[in-house]
């Protein structure tokens, strides 16, 4: 089930991604299931799965999903779109390259979708089929940034939050700035203050962790001290992995505020209770605020961007095709080789064995080069009919076993 920031409504988006338990091993645990891997980001909720086919993808994934989210289904069967072969690729690899974000060719989700793989790996939930996919989509990622304008210019969702605050912040290096989270975007963040000019930040983790503030010699924020410094700060950041609301009206007043504060709040779900907008003095920046003001991306950079994943797609979908007919080989090449191994057996010298062993690798590398060729081109199924007519084995049973299954990814509509 795939939602985004293009396409679901921003309640069913928090709910999707606010969860905090793995889904990947449910949706395995159903028995046509190989694998899966959930792409889950502040903008969207993807999962790709490994299946028999593409309806036992279908009720896997929805099963899992509405336990987990408690999103009804429902509302599931509203919104999705399934994906399958080359579709899903592309999708994936124009998901990776950031094409597909809030703002085009921010770079936080290349390294979103490695991490999404890493931790299929660590559920024990990845097959061959999706190792392939992941890793072909962060190879086109790559590509994308050193290609094209997108990378070297593609802006951040936290820096264009600051940028969007820009118009209301005449001195940077006169704020009093507070970070809520030490994440993945607690770098981004820091270092994009910095280059404003930003030089009082201060840190707070909900959970605690130190580590962050350590590292970059900042103040840490206990909390016990979080509503005194929130109602202190002039700029309050958020962006954590926690399902309630860590800052609200409550906080302000808890913390004696009377002044006036800017709160951009980037987490997913919202890290910041819709009730601090109505607080006199303060201004909420939240992720429907940004997508709105997201800009433009250049055109000619989009399409070039779109070219190179279009053939990356493409060129994956033909490796699929030629991996279809390698059961038929291998079954042909160990077939002939044992018929051979049974003939050197009979007697002979160890240098006519090395001889009739090198003619007959020679003799089948021109039918495995064809054998892949006509799988490329789609043909796979006369390279399984050849083999059965001319050595009378049926390597049929062997790519049910072995051939990539239907990966169908659910996207919301």
């Amino acid at each position: 089930m795939s939602a985004s920031h293009q396409s679901a409504p921003f309640e069913v988006l928090e709910r999707l991604s606010g969860n905090a338990t793995p889904i990947g091993p449910d949706i395995t645990a159903h028995t046509d299931v190989s694998g899966a891997v959930v792409v889950s980001t502040c903008n969207r909720f993807e999962a790709y799965v490994d299946a028999s086919s593409p309806a036992a993808g279908i009720a896997a994934a929805r099963t899992a999903i509405t336990n987990a989210t408690g999103v009804p289904a429902d509302v599931l069967d509203s919104v999705h779109e399934v994906r399958q072969g080359a579709k899903v690729a592309e999708h994936l690899f124009a998901v990776a390259s950031g094409l597909e974000s809030v703002v085009v060719g921010e770079g936080e989700i290349g390294g979103q979708v490695r991490r999404a793989l890493d931790e299929a790996r660590e559920q024990k939930t990845t097959t061959s089929e999706l190792e392939r996919l992941f890793q072909r989509a962060t190879e086109t990622q790559k590509a994308v940034k050193n290609s094209t304008a997108i990378g070297r210019a593609g802006r951040s969702l936290v820096r264009l939050a600051l940028e969007l605050a820009d118009s209301r912040i005449t001195d940077w290096s006169a704020l009093n700035v507070l970070l809520v989270g030490t994440g993945a975007y607690a770098g981004a963040t820091l270092a994009a203050l910095r280059e404003r000019g930003a030089e009082a930040v201060s840190v707070h983790s909900p959970t605690g962790r130190r580590q962050f503030s350590t590292k970059h010699g900042l103040p840490f924020v206990p909390t016990d001290e979080f509503p005194a410094a929130v109602a202190a700060a002039d700029l309050v950041i958020t962006c954590t992995s926690r399902e309630q609301p860590v800052l609200s009206a409550a906080t302000l007043a808890a913390g004696g505020f009377d002044g006036s504060v800017m709160i951009i709040d980037l987490g997913l779900p919202r890290n910041v209770d819709p009730d601090v907008a109505d607080v006199a003095g303060t201004t909420l920046l939240d992720l429907e605020t940004i997508r709105v003001h997201a800009p433009l991306e250049e055109l000619q950079a989009t399409d070039t961007a779109r070219e190179i994943v279009r053939d990356a797609a493409a060129k994956f979908a033909g490796e699929g095709r030629e991996i279809s007919a390698q059961p038929a080989v291998v079954a042909l090449r160990k077939h002939v080789f044992e018929v051979l191994e049974r003939e050197l057996a009979r007697g002979g010298s160890d240098e006519v064995a090395e001889a009739l062993r090198h003619f007959t690798g020679m003799l089948l590398h021109t039918p495995t080069v064809l054998a892949k060729d006509a799988a490329a081109n789609g043909n796979a199924e006369d390279v399984f009919a050849a083999v059965e007519t001319l050595f009378g084995i049926d390597a049929r049973p062997a790519i049910e076993a072995q051939a990539p299954a239907e990966c169908p990814v659910f996207r919301a509509s």
